[in-house]
This record gives C-alpha cells, structure tokens and sequence, in this order.
C-alpha cells in the first residue's frame, strides 16, 4: 500500500486558500464555528481514516460483500465507521441544531467525506447515505417522521437508502411501477422492487430507513405521479420495538470495483404487509428526491475526485521509487554504463503524473466550488444571492458529476500506465482503483444522462441566465490572470475558448427553437466535455493567480516549491487539454447526423 494516500496539505490549500471558507464563517448560520475548531475537525477525521479505513481498503475487495439467508452480509469495519460516524458527528454534521445537528458549512463536510473516500471508498457510502435519506426527511417529512427516524440515523445506529431504480425502467424514473395504495390508518401499502440500492442492507444496522418514490392508485402517469415515501424494515411498535416491515432483501449484486460497498435488489410487499408513510405532498417525489440526487450527484464526483488523488499519490510513489532505462542525452543516445534513471524522470512518464495531477487537483476545487456555492444558499439572507448560487449551483451540478468521473477514470488508466506491467497486476493498488472508479460515471445519472442535463436543462434555464452567470465568475478570473504578464495569455486563450462555447451554442440552439430537440442534444456528451475543460482550465487559472501572488508574499504559508507546482500544473492543462476543445466544437457544429437513427440499420 502506498505511504500517502491524500494531499492533505493541497486540501486545506483549495479549502482555505482559493474557495475561502473563512469568509462563509461570517454568516449567521456558521457563527458558532471558527477556522481553528473546523481545521481540527478536519484532521481528526484524517487521523480516524488512517486508523478505521485505509487499512481495511484492499481487504474489503477481497472479501466483498455478498447475500445470505435474506440479508447481506458486509466487512467489520462498515460497523465501526458507522458507529464512529455517528459519534464523531461526521453524519450530522450539516444538520440543523434543532435536527440534533453541528450546522457545520457543507463545505467542511465535503472535506472529510473526501478524506474517508480516498483512504477506502468502499465506506463512506454508507453513512452517507444514510445522512442523505435523513436530510429529506427533515426537510419534507412532517414532525412525527422525524422524530421516529432521524436521530437513529443520525447516530449511526439505522442506515438509509434512496431507492428509484426499477429492474423494468432503469434510469427512466417516469417507468416505474411501484404501487402504493391508500389506508384509513394514515400508511400507504407499498408494493414494488427496487434495484441498484446502494448500502440498502447489512447485519451491522438495527434498521434501514429506505427512501422509496412509488405511484399513488390513480395518479397521473409518468414523473408527474410519483411521491416519495418512508418505507422501513422494520416499523416501529407502539411500545418501542420493532417489527418486520415486509421489505425482501433479494439479492446483492456483484460488482467489478467497490466490492465492499453492498448493491441490493429489494422487494417490497411480497405478503402485502410493508407500510410506507407520505413525505411531503403527493405527486411532488421527484422533486423532493431531486435534493438527495443533487447531493448523490456531488457525493459521486467528489467520491471520483478523491479515487484519483489516491490513485495519483500511488503512482507518483511508484514513480520516484522504480528505476528503470536511462535518460535520453542531448543527440539522443543513452549510455548503458550508467546507473538507470527513477521513472519520473521520463518525460512521458511526467505526462501522465501531470495529467493526473491536473486533473486530481482540479476535480477537488470543482467539488468545493460546488460546496462553497451551496454554503451561501443556506447561509445567506439576500434572495437575490440565493438566486444566484442557486443558479451556478444547478449550472455545475452535471459538471461537478460528471468531469471527475470521466476524467479521474483516464487518470487511473494513466496511473496504472505509470506502473507498467506492474499496474496489471493484483500485488499494486492501481488496478483496484481503476475498477472501483468506474462506476461513477453510471452512479447517479449516465454520463449520458448528465450531459443532456447540462445543454437539455441547465443551459436553458430563466433564458440562458445560469450559463450567463458562470461566465461572469469566469470572466473574473479572466480579467485577473490578464494583469499578470506571466498569465496573460493564458487569460487570453480562456477567453478565446468561452467565446468559441457560445459559437457552439449559437449553432445548436436553431434545433431546440424549432422543436429539434433529438438533433440539439445528440451530442450532448460532447458539449459536456467541452464545458467541462473550460471550467477546469477556469479553476486551474485561478490556482495561478493566487498561487503568483503568493510568491511574492514574504509570509507565505507553504513553500515556493508548492506554488509553482500549481502554476507548472496550469501550464500543463492549458497545453494539453484546453486545445481539445477546438477539436469538440468541430464535431458540435457539424451537421452530419451520425448518431440518430434513420431508416436503415447502419450498427450491424
């Protein structure tokens, strides 16, 4: 196992430095919180993760989860960071005070849960989860459904679960068929599966508060007529105990990566006993559900994001501990009299670890942007900046998803590429890594799904306004760098490259105007790549600029190695990966459709 598995000092780094988290204490909200008491949060949750997680990481994907006897069986260790999460405070931390909650700034919280998913990822989940399904709970449910719930899950002692998927409609959420039929008594009988449901059983909690969007008898078809519902697995009794709820644990899928992370397929009133309780009104559940999905969303990215950092700090330890081959000289012979040269002296070699590099670090501040803008939407008075960050927050949300996802999946391709034949091997970490990151481009929402979001929905949106927005936080940047000699040109080229996304957009939109809209988002994906890179070339700009500035600052708070890591990373980027927008905005605007289905069968 690699010595280091986070750069906890590029952390506090993004945290502190660049998203500014000290300026979110000001709020009201957050007043009782100071950076001293927030910063030896965060380390204690370092401390726990190298003593409770990462030892147990390559562990828990030998020893995957698996079903037995209608429940599923998981590691030791889920119960201990459940218990731990619960008592550290960890799952709720961003509770409320009158919910039993620290109201610690979400941003914090993002933090830690990245420190915990890069020390063993196949842990968090589950008490993340299940502070998820509380969330809603508080915020929907009425006041009995959270006094019977939320405290058992916000200790640790229940977990929850989000349950959409159905085994008929997949990601198609207005599909599905679960029945819920109501009674005299204030329940709803529940009847169903649901499929994909991540952490939704273990030995290790007393119950599972499982979050369920089912169809009301007689509502409206497709996503307009599903609620939302409570549904336990085992209710509660009159006198305090608990009863079985007729919910089936079937089966735990078996997955390529994240083995120790349980995947259930659950039944629901097999013996028409299973009773669910309304959240909310009826009808509104995909609404409701969309603030668990939104934060799943940015728990998936952020989980990506720091599966790369780990990934990274694998192969970078490889790289400067195995010697092998020599430095080309100055007219391009080697000298076999030599001692060999460590492997990160290679220049493509150095590629790839700045490619990782780039990308582990930038996908880190895009979940922090992202955490920042919801910390000023909880915390701020102004309805005008509530509509704001409301807006960039949307905006952001399939990016935060989604770049993390598919980049930090070619980042562990390139670190497992570092290794050589060494990464294709069970005896170094890196395959692991590039197994359990897979799934988090189909976690949550497609890679697919995200990207017609992003140009179908996102773009769209009050006219436009959320993308209008996004480029002025941009533009600041822009206008920043552009004071710097150094950094001008590279302000330049950003600019360049925004310009060009609304070209694209100029050409697309023609299509949604006449009712096109199969032809406006076929390459979706595309335009997802393209917006993803500019707003990574964005956040690596701004790590320049301050990171510039700070060499000059005679009291600088790392060493003047560390800044010019970031600067050398953002020159890297730039190089790099910025230019492959041109080749993306080539294939959006031409007008060959390839992809859509005509007449003729053209994929035999």
């Amino acid at each position: 196992m690699p010595k280091k598995y986070v750069d906890l000092e590029t952390l506090k780094y993004i945290l502190y430095d660049i998203h500014k988290l000290e300026n979110l204490l000001t709020a009201e909200r957050f007043q009782d919180h100071d950076m001293e008491s927030l910063n030896l949060f965060i380390d204690s949750v370092k401390e726990f993760s190298d003593r409770e997680l990462y030892p147990y990481f390559r562990e828990m994907d030998e020893n995957p989860a698996y079903h037995k006897d209608g429940t599923v069986i998981v590691h030791k260790q889920v119960e201990t960071v459940m218990k731990q999460s619960g008592e550290m405070g960890i799952i709720a931390a961003c509770f409320d005070y009158k919910d039993g909650g620290l109201q610690m700034p979400i941003s914090v919280f993002q933090a830690i849960l990245y420190i915990m998913d890069a020390a063993n990822n196949h842990l968090p989940g589950y008490p993340s989860l299940t502070l998820g399904a509380a969330e809603l709970i508080t915020e929907f449910g009425t006041e009995e459904l959270n006094k019977t719930y939320v405290p058992n899950m916000l200790s640790g002692t229940w977990g929850g679960t989000m349950c959409l998927t159905e085994p008929q409609a997949g990601s198609s959420l207005s599909d599905i068929t679960t029945k819920a039929i109501p009674t005299d008594e204030g329940f709803y009988k529940i009847s169903g599966q649901k499929i994909f449901i991540s952490g939704g059983d273990h030995q290790f909690a007393d119950n599972f508060v499982h979050l369920v969007l089912a169809r009301i008898e007689g509502a409206p078809k497709g996503t307009k007529g599903i609620s939302l519902f409570v549904v336990p697995k085992h209710r509660l009794k009159e006198d305090g105990t608990l009863e079985y709820n007729d919910v089936m644990t079937v089966a735990d899928f078996q997955k390529m990566g994240q083995r120790g992370y349980c995947t259930t397929h659950l039944g629901f009133g097999d013996t028409d006993d299973c009773r669910g309780w309304l959240v909310g009104e009826e009808h509104k559940g995909l609404n409701q559900m969309f603030l668990m999905m939104n934060g799943a969303r940015i728990a998936v990215g952020r989980g990506a994001a720091a599966i790369t950092m780990a990934a990274y700090r694998a192969s970078l330890q490889y790289a400067n501990e195995r010697p092998q081959g020599r430095k080309l000289t100055a007219n391009g012979k080697k000298n076999p009299s030599e001692k060999q040269s460590l492997i990160i002296e290679h220049p493509d070699v150095r590629r790839m670890l700045l490619l990782q590099k780039a990308i582990a670090e930038g996908s880190l501040s895009l979940v922090f942007l992202a955490s920042k803008y919801h910390d000023i939407i909880h915390s701020t008075s102004s309805e005008e900046e509530k509509e704001k960050y409301n807006l960039l927050l949307e905006m952001i949300i399939p990016i935060v998803k989604t770049f993390p996802s598919e980049a930090g999946a070619e980042s562990v391709d390139n670190g497992l590429q570092v290794l050589g034949g060494y990464g294709f091997c069970t005896d170094f970490v890196l395959q692991q890594y590039y197994r359990d990151i897979r799934i988090s481009a189909l976690y949550e929402g497609t890679t697919g799904i995200q990207s017609q979001d992003l140009l179908g929905r996102k773009v769209t949106m009050k006219n436009g306004k959320g993308l209008e927005l996004l480029a002025a936080e941009i533009m600041q940047t822009i206008h920043l760098a552009a004071k710097d000699d150094d950094l001008k040109g590279y302000a330049t080229i950003l600019g360049e490259k925004l310009q060009l996304s609304q070209k694209v957009l100029g050409h697309l939109m023609p299509f949604a105007m006449k009712g096109n809209y199969e032809r406006y988002l076929a390459d979706a994906n595309l335009f997802m790549e393209y917006m993803s890179i500019v707003t990574l070339g964005w956040l690596w700009l701004e790590m320049a600029v301050d990171a510039k500035s700070e060499l000059n600052n005679a009291d600088k708070k790392y060493s003047e190695t560390f800044y010019e890591s970031k600067i050398h990373t953002m020159k890297f980027y730039f190089k790099y990966e910025v230019p492959k927008t041109n080749a993306l905005a080539e294939s959006l605007m031409n007008n060959e459709e390839i992809t859509i289905k005509k007449d003729k069968e053209y994929i035999l």
